[in-house]
This record gives C-alpha cells, sequence and structure tokens, in this order.
C-alpha cells in the first residue's frame, strides 16, 4: 500500500561521487530483487506443495492457499513497481500504470491481511469451539469468507482510486500538471477508512481471538498435565473432542490400540501447534506493518509540513511491510513439521529430475539388494549421494 511517492531531487544529490551512487544502486537493487524473488518463490512453493500433497489439502491451509497467492501477487504487482521507482528515483511510467499499481497495491496487501484474520477465526473455532468446528468451518463457509477477503480488498483499492475518490481537489490538480509522476496523495476520510478496513479491524480481530486461544491453550495444557500423570499422580481423566480431520490433515484416530484419551491428546497438540505457528505469522505481521498505518495515519491526518518524514524512511516502512509477504512461507517450513516434509519433496523433484537421481530416490526409498549387503552398502550409499550432488549441480549450472 503507498502513500506517497513521486520524483524529487536537490543540489546535494549532484555532489555525491558516481561510485558512492553506483554502490547505492547497486546495494538497493540486489536487496529490493531478493525480497521479491524471495516472496515469489516462497508462496509459490506453498501452494505447489499443498496441491502436490494430499495431506496439506485441508480446511485451514485453503486459507493458506490464497494467502500465498496474494503475497505472491504483493510481489509481483507491488514491490516491482516500488523497486523500480527506489533504485532509479523516477517514475518511469504514465499516470495510468500510475493508478494500477496503487490499486494493486491496496488490494494485493489488504487481502493478505485479511486471509490472516480469516485464519485467526479458524483457529478460534478450533480451539476455543472444537464441537462447532466441523459445522462452523464448513468448506462452503471458507470459500465465501475468501470471497468476502477479496471482495472487500477489491472495494477499497481500484474503485476509489480509478474514480479519484481517494484524493483531493488540489492534487487532482496536480496530477493534470504532472502526467509523468506518480504520486499518490490521499484525503483524510479515504485513509481512515482504508487504514481500518485494511489494519485496524483486522488487527484487533486477531489480537482477540489469539489472546482467548492463548487462555484457552493454558487451560488445556494444564488438563493434559492431569491427564498424563501416573497411576499415583490422582484421578485419571479422559477428554472428549469431536472426531473430525484437524487442520493439518491427520486423522484423530492415531491406530486400533489408541484409547479416546490419547486421540483427542494427539488432537490438541496438533491444534495447539498450528495455532502457535499461524501466532507467530500474526506477531511477524503486526511487526511488519504497524509502523507503516502509524506513519499513514498520521501523516494523511495533518499537512506534510507539520510531519515532515525522511524519503529513506518512507521507503524503509513500505519495505517492511513488504517482507512480511516473504515471511510466511519461512515461518510455514520452520515450525510445521507437514509444511516442511512437503516443501524437501517438492524441491526434491524440482531439482532433481535427472535419471540417475531418480535411481538414487528409488534405492533410497526401497533399500535391500546389493546395497543392503555388508560393506557394499556404504560403498552405494556414497555413490548415490555424490550422484545426487553432481545431478542437482548439473541441474542448477544448466
Amino acid at each position: 500500500m503507498s502513500l506517497e511517492v513521486g520524483t524529487s531531487g536537490s543540489p546535494a544529490d549532484l555532489e555525491v561521487p558516481e561510485w558512492q551512487t553506483l554502490a547505492k544502486t547497486i546495494t538497493k537493487s540486489v536487496v529490493l530483487i531478493s525480497i521479491i524473488l524471495t516472496a515469489i518463490f516462497g508462496n509459490l512453493l506453498v501452494v505447489t506443495s499443498v496441491i502436490r500433497h494430499h495431506k496439506l489439502r485441508v480446511t485451514t491451509n485453503y486459507f493458506i492457499v490464497s494467502l500465498a497467492l496474494a503475497d505472491t501477487l504483493v510481489a509481483l504487482f507491488a514491490m516491482t513497481f516500488n523497486a523500480s521507482f527506489t533504485i532509479t528515483g523516477t517514475w518511469l511510467f504514465n499516470q495510468l500504470v500510475c493508478d494500477f499499481w496503487n490499486s494493486c497495491d491496496v488490494l494485493f496487501s489488504t487481502a493478505s491481511i485479511m486471509h490472516l484474520c480469516c485464519i485467526s477465526v479458524d483457529r478460534y473455532y478450533a480451539i476455543i469451539k472444537p464441537l462447532e468446528y466441523p459445522t462452523k468451518i464448513t468448506t462452503r463457509r471458507v470459500f465465501i469468507m475468501l470471497a468476502l477477503a477479496w471482495s472487500v480488498s477489491l472495494l477499497i483499492s481500484f474503485l476509489p482510486i480509478f474514480t479519484g475518490w481517494y484524493t483531493t481537489e488540489v492534487h487532482r490538480q496536480w496530477r493534470a500538471e504532472h502526467p509523468h509522476e506518480c504520486v499518490f496523495k490521499v484525503n483524510k476520510y479515504y485513509a481512515i477508512i482504508s487504514s481500518s478496513i485494511s489494519f485496524w479491524i483486522p488487527c484487533s480481530v486477531m489480537l482477540f481471538t489469539y489472546w482467548r486461544i492463548y487462555l484457552e491453550a493454558t487451560r488445556q495444557e494444564k488438563m493434559l498435565c492431569k491427564t498424563q500423570m501416573g497411576p499415583g499422580g490422582g484421578e485419571h481423566q479422559v477428554i472428549h473432542a469431536p472426531p473430525h480431520r484437524n487442520s493439518h490433515g491427520a486423522d484423530d484416530t492415531e491406530s486400533g490400540q489408541s484409547t479416546p484419551t490419547k486421540r483427542n491428546i494427539t488432537k490438541m497438540k496438533r491444534e495447539h501447534k498450528a495455532a502457535k505457528t499461524l501466532g507467530i505469522i500474526m506477531g511477524a505481521f503486526i511487526l511488519c506493518w504497524l509502523p507503516f498505518f502509524l506513519w499513514y495515519v498520521t501523516t494523511s491526518l495533518c499537512e506534510p509540513v507539520d510531519c515532515p518524514c525522511p524519503e529513506i524512511v518512507v521507503d524503509l516502512l513500505f519495505w517492511i511491510g513488504y517482507i512480511n509477504s516473504s515471511l510466511n512461507p519461512i515461518i510455514y517450513a520452520y515450525f510445521n513439521r507437514d509444511f516442511r516434509m512437503a516443501f524437501k519433496k517438492t524441491l526434491q523433484d524440482l531439482f532433481c529430475s535427472c535419471k540417475p537421481c531418480k535411481l538414487w530416490q528409488s534405492r533410497h526409498r526401497h533399500p535391500g539388494g546389493a546395497a543392503g549387503f555388508g560393506g557394499n552398502h556404504v560403498h552405494q550409499q556414497a555413490n548415490s549421494a555424490t550422484t545426487n550432488f553432481t545431478c542437482t549441480y548439473k541441474t542448477l549450472v544448466t
């Protein structure tokens, strides 16, 4: 989401040595392009992994796939235009592209935040009201929530920006006089409405739901401790919960010998782990976007003369917010075992598609034969590992 972007210069800029300007440009390019590529690759990896692995095709992950698509579009349509201006210091396109960029920026950034809000509601019902979860969070309602998230984001982006409702009369005149510059100046009404819908309301919902989840998780942890106490530890409690698939695709029934208590304890632990992962995602979201929206509202409600802000600070606020779109896949890979294994399998299939690697994978999955006897086993494993490395290296180089 952007507020004010335009071309500016000063005599001091001309006095900077050429080598210093070049080094600054290269540094900016490397950092910003790395953020963009990380966001695109990571979020596409999330989408691909969910599509390829049946275990991940569960209700909660519908939100995560849609969130990953929104974050990918943030990288493609918001970060790229912002990076081109930040690196060159000049708007390279016309005003139509400027409006398109700002609309996409608001749309996809808001959609990303809305998805996090939907995920918090999903976790709220899974932890706080597990008996109601299968009836409340149905596939149909999930798609309705996703449609609302995208629709609301669309209503506060393309419609007000392309109709000119978002800005002031003075800025409209300025745009007519400067057709080759891109400055997104909002009026006070749009600033309050857009920031409330894009951040303040979703953030309030997330804080409330995760506060309730934390309290309930703490209570359930105490119950688990009592349940897991030995025969001398007091009464053996049975925790009842609905028999539905958990948020990461594993059935509640562990095996034929599992007792109801063990099944429910396992389910609760998995739900708590999922809530913890998504809580970390929410924390990263607040840290990334809160500074931007504080600046956005403050500078919109007061005059620029009264609320000056250095250009480098504005750039940092934008890109700290954008970084949030790159963090979610990293959080999944670090904290969630199912996603971590799916990512690993997807990357293996992507970078190890040649015949020697497939042969190594086949032997690795089905050990036996000559590779399973005596010293040959170690020798075969070493050869397979070497072949695997060579194949991967050739694939990456070519």
